[in-house]
């Protein structure tokens, strides 16, 4: 997030530093159990295309053109992405950052490691920092303008919070944590799995997925309970994991040979929403990304959103020719009801996922909502290519379509012997005449 929007910012004259706590993950052994693919869709694209970084990032991903469903009883099953040809792309979050970060660099902007954001002088719009490679060691940096672009947890947030009259801060947690699992590739890097596709293991109250990645290998996830009876607390052993995959995965157990090593190495993780206001102070401070508004993995926007802020600020600085205030307020203003949306949305896409991709009745709405898209497309655009494949549509005018086209579908659904019509033209007519008399 950092990295682009410096990007963005070079290329429009300003000098640009960053400041990272973490050390040089370029220079690091990678370390594994804490990350989830990110899915690159064209809201992030569009955002990279605007600074001519497409391809150098494209050339990392993978396409996954659709789901590949894993059922209990090991059939399977293929949903496509939106319509014939549209995909989105599964890109290693540490490749990414390191690619950023390269592509930043060789426009000037200069990267600072090790460096922990501890306070902020507003006074002196001054950041206070404690240089982690060097302990007790403090400095101060002075800047015109700050961006506060330092995640889920961000500090700048924080002691934004604290020293502001009037902040709203809303902070939520799903009763489902994470850990990771990886796949190894086959012999001669071999892909064991589908390559071009993401890979969900649905079983109503948790899931697995899996993302390719270019190794040949795929990140896989494990989301589950985290408290209860039925949740992570159960895996004192290592035959208990065993058990259990067998049991729930047993297509996924022989591509493992040390899953339960991983599954007791590998941390468990949260899984957070955020939602604050305001993002901005005056014309010198702005949040933004994860840090304004973290959501759920569980839509694949927490990046392409973060992403699509850079563009919205880029394309107000040419509105507003530089003038930071009425760029900040403006930014503040459109983009918080998106932010909200999304995160909205993908907490419910997460039911989806969990639940319903399993479900026939779920499959044949969808099946349903797909020949409306491909015969009348300027009237039905399902939720998911709103989000994913439609950047000039708003995410808050997505929710409000979404939610509409689900009560129409839910209306569909209860039709006697659906089943048997669901491809006749007069029930295509059925659901047009209530979108246009949105009903």
């Amino acid at each position: 997030m950092g990295s682009l929007l410096g990007i963005y910012l070079a290329k429009r004259g300003y000098n640009v530093s960053i400041f990272e706590r973490r050390a040089d993950m370029r220079k690091e052994k990678v370390e594994a159990g804490r990350s989830i693919n990110l899915a690159l869709s064209d809201r992030g694209i569009k955002a990279l295309r605007e600074v001519g970084i497409d391809q150098q990032v494209l050339d990392l991903a993978i396409p996954m053109h659709g789901r590949k469903i894993h059922n209990p009883d090991g059939s399977l099953a293929f949903q496509p992405y939106g319509k014939r040809g549209q995909f989105i792309n599964s890109v290693s979050r540490r490749e990414l950052n390191c690619r950023l970060m390269d592509l930043a660099e060789s426009e000037g902007v200069i990267i600072r490691f090790n460096y922990k954001c501890v306070s902020i002088n507003w006074e002196e719009n001054k950041l206070n920092f404690e240089t982690t490679h060097q302990s007790g060691s403090y400095k101060s940096i002075a800047a015109d303008l700050i961006f506060g672009a330092d995640g889920a947890y961000s500090a700048c947030r924080l002691t934004h919070m604290l020293n502001h009259s009037s902040f709203n801060y809303q902070q939520s947690y799903i009763n489902c944590g994470y850990k990771e699992i990886s796949f190894p590739a086959g012999k001669n890097g071999n892909f064991l799995l589908e390559k071009n596709a993401l890979h969900i293991w649905p079983r109503k109250h948790f899931m697995l997925i899996a993302l390719p990645n270019t190794d040949g290998s795929f990140t896989g996830t494990l989301f589950f309970p985290l408290q209860g009876e039925f949740s992570f607390d159960q895996f004192d052993t290592e035959k208990k994991v065993d058990d259990f995959f067998s049991l729930q995965f047993p297509d996924v157990l022989p591509l493992i040979p040390d899953l339960s090593r991983q599954f007791f190495e590998h941390p468990t993780s949260t899984l957070v929403t955020v939602k604050c206001y305001p993002w901005i102070r005056d014309d010198r401070f702005c949040l933004i990304g994860d840090a304004a508004h973290a959501i759920v993995p569980f839509f694949g926007q927490g990046m392409n959103a973060g992403f699509e802020d850079c563009s919205v600020i880029n394309s107000l600085i040419e509105k507003h020719a530089h003038n930071w205030k009425k760029i900040l307020e403006e930014f503040q203003e459109f983009r918080k009801p998106d932010a909200d949306a999304i995160a909205d949305l993908a907490v419910g896409n997460f039911i989806e996922m969990r639940e319903r991709t399993a479900d026939p009745s779920f499959l044949l709405q969808k099946k349903i909502e797909a020949r409306l898209y491909e015969k009348y497309p300027d009237m039905w655009i399902p939720a998911y290519s709103q989000v994913t494949f439609s950047p000039n549509i708003r995410y808050s005018e997505a929710l409000q379509n979404s939610m509409r086209q689900e009560t129409i579908m839910q209306q569909i659904m209860s039709m006697p012997g659906i089943t048997e019509i669901w491809e006749q033209e007069k029930l295509e007519r059925v659901i047009l005449d209530k979108m246009a008399n949105k009903v």
